[in-house]
């Protein structure tokens, strides 16, 4: 596609400055035109026997990398910084189609400033999967100084079938009945085990691929490893949705929620009423779209989010365990203990160095 043309399909839905945000469309019908659009994107540098882009503009800076793993099976990995507030989101050119899914997992790097007189702020790993019907709208918004890892594969329908049979799922799994209804995506909380571990294994590839012959069978091998645990753990999960369309969902809102949760996990909670109020957002509305993006409540993210704290400090520092619960809103010792072994299947003291005071 021509950059001219590309621009054709890009200009209707080009919105560059809107709400205190920076808006981009990226043409999404098929993985190809995805990729030929950034390669063709202003300020980037394509190095096609690399097969990456290097991007740095005004706006972000960073690089995608991209592989054609299998027949219908597309991969691209991102590592971008954003420089000002920006949304993400996808548009669709009217006379090309449109069928890929895309299952994407994010990591978004951030810091929780803390309460504690040694250290007042601890890096911190936010970490979410989203599935996506072909063809569905969806956009993503992300604060200046956002540093943020997708990987996203791109999955044809004839792929689905061969390798991941959805057909033959049971109609009472909470994931069938998304399949089946009008909800265009749906997204999870870190729902595979070592994901990080597993995609950085999987960049690596990457980054190595023309040094090794067998770099074409290993990708294809920790892909399909890694998609098959997605869709296993997807498929065991047992939220309780109805699938129904709830109308746009407002994002820059909803990402404004979620920064002002993980930004502040060791204060207080304001609650939703008060934290509505301060978005200028219905409740209602704060809820049903906060659910929609993150996959669970507000109240039970929060509750993630502290124990995903709680695990870093208790792993990384030598605070003592009953100050990190203190440091994430819990003044009993002994409920925090009960609610992290719930989270983690084990205690914070079984995680800690024999040697390291408790």
């Amino acid at each position: 596609m021509s950059l001219s043309k590309w621009f054709q399909y890009i200009t209707p839905n080009f919105k560059f400055y809107r709400d205190g945000f920076f808006e981009f469309p990226f043409v999404a019908n098929t993985p190809e035109l995805f990729i030929e659009s950034t390669i063709k994107s202003p300020g980037s540098k394509h190095i096609a026997k690399e097969q990456l882009v290097v991007r740095n503009n005004p706006f972000i800076k960073g690089a995608m990398r991209y592989r054609k793993i299998d027949e219908g099976l597309w991969l691209t990995i991102t590592n971008v910084e954003f420089k000002h507030d920006s949304v993400i989101k996808s548009v669709y050119a009217p006379d090309i189609p449109s069928d890929h899914y895309s299952i994407t997992f994010t990591v978004f790097e951030s810091e929780v400033q803390l309460n504690n007189v040694f250290i007042d702020k601890m890096p911190f790993q936010n970490k979410f999967w989203a599935f996506k019907k072909p063809g569905v709208d969806v956009g993503a918004c992300f604060y200046k100084g956002s540093k943020c890892l997708f990987y996203i594969y791109y999955v044809s329908p004839s792929w689905l079938h061969e390798n991941i049979p959805l057909d033959q799922l049971d109609t009472k799994l909470p994931f069938k009945k998304f399949l089946d209804s009008d909800k265009g995506f749906v997204s999870y909380q870190d729902i595979v085990p070592n994901a990080v571990e597993l995609s950085q294994e999987i960049l690596d590839t990457f980054k190595t691929f023309n040094t090794d012959i067998l770099n074409k069978t290993i990708l294809k091998g920790q892909s399909l490893s890694l998609l098959t645990s997605f869709f296993k753990n997807v498929f065991a999960d047992n939220r309780d949705d109805d699938y129904q369309g709830k109308g746009s969902v407002d994002y820059k809102k909803i990402a404004k929620c979620e920064l002002l949760i993980t930004t502040n996990l060791s204060k207080p909670f304001m609650g939703i009423d008060a934290l509505a109020e301060k978005l200028y957002i219905s409740t209602s509305k704060l809820k049903s779209d906060f659910k929609s993006v993150y996959g669970t409540s507000i109240l039970q993210y929060i509750i993630d989010k502290k124990m995903q704290l709680a695990i870093e400090l208790v792993k990384n520092t030598d605070m003592q365990i009953k100050f990190i619960a203190l440091e994430v809103g819990y003044e009993s010792h002994s409920k925090f203990s009960a609610v992290f072994k719930k989270k983690f299947d084990k205690l914070p003291s079984e995680l800690r160095p024999e040697n390291m005071v408790n």
